[in-house]
């Protein structure tokens, strides 16, 4: 099948009996055509199917309007509560996005972030994969200039606007409300403990447990990648714990969720036996019985934040290389799922 030939302004002046300038005014919106020509125009374009050619003039002007976003999962409530935000305040400032996920290994995030530099994206919003252990795949980017914001997984010592929640803060608070609940031996299950996120979770957890007097061991800390097969095994092993833990702290509301059914079908009394809070305040956590106490991580705010800084950055109207990293407030909601004393 032939492909239809793409319509130009030069047809569109053509059949008008207009100058192509005054057909690409008319386009634009130019105040200095009049209202009835450009109506006339505008009618032609839609009849003849044209479509702006936003790419050649934008190249042209050297930008694309366009920003890439790598995000590690598609999966996760959490990354599409973000990339909702990031889209609400792009699609505002006329940029459109081009989303690539990693699936949690470097080597996609690498070609993902060297498809993107090819693409001329204007700027980039990254969070980073499980096992990414340097950012040497944006470098590119620096050289040309083109701004980068990480957003959740980061690396804390690396320069650049970074924005997260004060995950040992959150870490502490759930340990906290676990121990104030009444729980002596707490288990932690969580992830890659080099990500930012996990390790500093894990010291909030730490913290907690030192302050109220409680021993902390590296048994009570279970490492798995959040899968289900994997929070399955992790559930296993809290059973096979001797004394059982009577408190988890789990860093992902899925993996949360497939414990708690898990122990349930063991017979464990959820919280009365094992009292659990999870992380991310995903859908789940209110489906799953009981309902899951969870750190509510406010996704869409977040990706507001990262873009407007993007964005404010490429407009002139501020310079992400004078910020370092943006904290948001995250909260803890308590539900039946750890609750052992009544309010």
């Amino acid at each position: 099948m032939s492909r239809e030939k793409e319509i130009t302004i030069y047809d569109i002046a053509k059949q008008l009996d207009l100058s192509a300038a005054t057909v690409s005014r008319a386009l634009k919106d130019h105040p200095a055509i009049n209202k009835h020509t450009k109506k006339k125009i505008a009618d032609l374009a839609a009849k003849l199917g044209y479509r702006t050619n936003n790419f050649a003039s934008n190249l042209r002007k050297q930008r694309t309007n366009t920003i890439g976003v790598i995000v590690h999962e598609l999966k996760s409530q959490f990354i599409t509560s973000v990339l909702a935000g990031i889209e609400k305040i792009t699609t505002e400032a006329n940029y459109d996005l081009i989303i690539a996920h990693s699936s949690e290994t470097f080597t996609k995030e690498s070609a993902n972030a060297l498809n993107l530099f090819h693409k001329r994206v204007d700027g980039v919003i990254a969070s980073l994969a499980f096992d990414t252990e340097n950012l040497d795949h944006f470098e590119p980017f620096e050289r040309k200039g083109i701004p980068v914001i990480f957003f959740d997984r980061v690396f804390e010592d690396k320069e650049g606007t970074k924005v997260v929640i004060n995950n040992q803060k959150a870490g502490y608070d759930a340990t906290r409300h676990l121990i104030e609940q009444g729980c002596k031996r707490i288990a932690h299950i969580t992830a890659n403990l080099k990500r930012n996120v996990y390790a500093e979770r894990l010291k909030g957890y730490q913290l907690a447990l030192v302050e109220s007097g409680l021993k902390y061991s590296d048994k009570n800390v279970i490492v798995d990648d959040l899968s289900e097969e994997a929070s399955i095994l992790s559930a296993k092993k809290i059973l096979a714990m001797r004394p059982m833990p009577d408190g988890i702290f789990i860093t992902n509301d899925f993996c949360a969720a497939v414990v708690i059914q898990t122990l349930k079908e063991a017979g464990v009394r959820i919280p009365e036996d094992i009292a659990i809070v999870g992380f991310n305040n995903d859908v789940i956590s209110k489906i799953i019985e009981p309902k899951l106490s969870t750190i509510n991580y406010p996704g869409i705010e977040i990706g507001e934040i990262v873009a407007r800084n993007l964005i404010n950055h490429l407009q002139g109207n501020s310079n992400i290389h004078l910020t370092n990293t943006i904290i948001i407030k995250s909260d803890l909601i308590v539900r039946a799922s750890s609750l052992r004393k009544k309010k």
